[in-house]
């Protein structure tokens, strides 16, 4: 190849954004099928319904296309790889070719970087696939299909969450961006993490954590005391500012909320936090400096976490290629900024702009608080000061990730709702529109004092799931009454812990695709989505590589 992905994904970006600056504000633009969202569920969707020959338009926030997969999240949780079909392999094959290309192990040797994936090898080459991956290259084959199937991309293109939504007879005419640009379609796809259209649509949703006596489940609602990944305070550790004081306060980032009965419901989401790209390799590491607004005493419980001689969270570096880590969420007082997102899924543009700044700067202050407190074992400040941010990632945001881990935000409550009991296979599921297999995954919710006077962690939840499951296509759905022309790949309609194990880049990506069958077909059939036949979608499905059984 005389041109590599990364060379492709420049001359791309450079058009589209070309493209972008010289539309005007108040145009409107159509499509037999508009995309809302910049993630990977956005690009497989549109991909499918390019490919089935409609016209399509990806309207997204994001300047960056892909999502998590392309901003950080490069230690892919696959599951069972096998159910992994269609676009999304096709993707994970993409990367594997550019790893094939010499060229491509810029920082490392292939042969010193080993085979390490989650729960996989990394590298397939009976398959040609490769799940392990650094975040420009998934970038660049996001950007190769786009290219590939010539399909328009409207970036940086907000929803006006207030007015923007048009709808008629229960579909959705149009949308219109803060920038006034308006986009008219016959089929809609919420293919954001957040649920936006699909909630200024006036589609049923919920968030935060059911209580399990809604749906039948074990898993789901508070779950005090239940320690599967070890996300927990092991020791027993003071959580006021003055040791055995509590008129003194609490120390930063512990609630005063007590959780409820376990099994309750809340409004309450699992944690969030960035999936950084770092590098040990001095050619390309970029040194963690003091953010501004850094305050130590944010990590005063780290300190006492240290002297407990736990140090599990320093040693958490999973490798991609390159010399570079997918750093990750570890330990109970790590990367997961616990209970300081819980308004996130349905605040305001600047809302969400300030909590996200919140965990940059919490994360950032981390970084340097390992690096220089003296207050941490010597052991851990030399350690952190060998790595650094990977120089050629992120490189028009300071190096750090585009995206935020939404780990949870808004769900639908569609025409089907998934639940822990099909994910542990309790009941069938109708109609099958891919595949999951992921471990029924929470993240922590909050933190805590305990009874006896201790600081912890609540809501670290992992379930595995018996063997792949199937996600039923009534969960891409809005009940017909509500909104007939829209599907939502993403914000699934799914309780709290299905969505745990549901919620992986790769599932997004197998969605997206049948999301855009559906809409294709029935554009063809000139039937709402409702109303076609299950049959017809299958057939379909198959024959485009999606694996619906297993």
């Amino acid at each position: 190849m005389k041109k590599t992905i990364y060379i492709l994904l420049s001359l791309v970006l450079i058009l589209t954004s070309t493209k972008c600056q010289n539309s005007q504000s108040g145009q409107v633009f159509k499509a037999d099928v508009i995309v809302y969202g910049g993630t990977s569920a956005a690009v497989t969707t549109a991909v499918q319904v390019a490919r089935m020959g409609r016209s399509v338009i990806i309207v997204s926030p994001d300047k960056h296309l892909g999502g998590l997969t392309s901003s950080g999240l490069g230690f892919t949780d696959t599951g069972n790889k096998e159910v992994i079909g269609g676009i999304a392999r096709e993707f994970y094959q993409l990367i594997y070719q550019h790893y094939q290309n010499p060229e491509a192990w810029k920082w490392q040797k292939q042969s010193e970087y080993g085979n390490k994936g989650q729960g996989n090898a990394a590298i397939d080459g009976e398959k040609r696939t490769m799940w392990i991956f650094e975040p420009h290259v998934a970038e660049a084959a996001f950007e190769k299909m786009i290219a590939d199937n010539k399909i328009p991309v409207y970036r940086d293109e907000w929803l006006n969450r207030e007015t923007g939504v048009v709808k008629k007879d229960g579909k959705i005419v149009s949308i219109t961006t803060l920038s006034g640009k308006v986009f008219k379609g016959r089929i809609f796809i919420d293919a954001t993490y957040e649920g936006d259209l699909m909630a200024s649509g006036g589609v049923t949703y919920t968030v935060g954590r059911e209580a399990n006596t809604v749906y039948d489940e074990t898993w789901n609602g508070v779950q005090k005391e239940i320690y599967h990944h070890g996300h927990y305070f092991k020791d027993k550790i003071d959580p006021y500012k003055i040791p055995g004081d509590p008129s003194s306060g609490l120390l930063p980032r512990i609630s005063s909320e007590m959780p409820g009965v376990n099994g309750s419901g809340d409004n309450k989401i699992q944690a969030y936090c960035f999936r950084l790209c770092l590098t040990q390799n001095p050619e390309n590491r970029v040194k963690i400096e003091k953010p501004e607004g850094y305050d130590s005493t944010q990590y005063e419980l780290l300190v006492r976490l240290s002297e407990t001689r736990w140090n599990e969270f320093f040693g958490k570096y999973d490798p991609i290629p390159n010399a570079k880590t997918d750093v990750n969420n570890h330990g109970p007082f790590s990367y997961d900024n616990i209970g300081m997102n819980w308004d996130y899924p349905e605040a305001s543009y600047e809302r969400r702009r300030e909590i996200i700044n919140e965990h940059i700067l919490y994360q950032k202050g981390l970084l340097y608080f390992m690096a220089t407190d003296r207050r941490l074992p010597e052991q851990v400040r030399e350690t952190m000061n060998k790595w650094g941010f990977a120089g050629d990632e992120f490189a028009d945001n300071n190096n750090w990730p585009y995206n935020i881990y939404v780990r949870e935000a808004r769900r639908m409550i569609g025409e089907y709702v998934m639940t822990e009991n099909d994910v542990l296979g309790k009941r069938e599921v109708p109609r099958s529109a891919g595949m999951g297999s992921y471990t029924m995954d929470s993240h922590n919710v909050q933190r805590y004092v305990t009874p006896e006077g201790f600081v912890q962690n609540e809501g670290d939840v992992g379930v595995k799931a018996p063997k792949p499951y199937q996600i039923d296509l009534g969960s891409l759905m809005p009940k017909k009454e509500e909104c007939s022309n829209l599907l939502v790949p993403v914000c699934v309609s799914c309780s709290h812990i299905a969505f745990g194990s549901i919620r992986m880049e790769p599932v997004f990506m197998i969605l997206g695709q049948s999301a855009g069958t559906v809409a294709s077909i029935a554009l063809e059939k000139r039937k709402n989505i409702h109303d076609l036949k299950y049959e017809e979608i299958k057939s379909k499905l198959e024959s485009d590589g999606q694996i619906l059984d297993f």
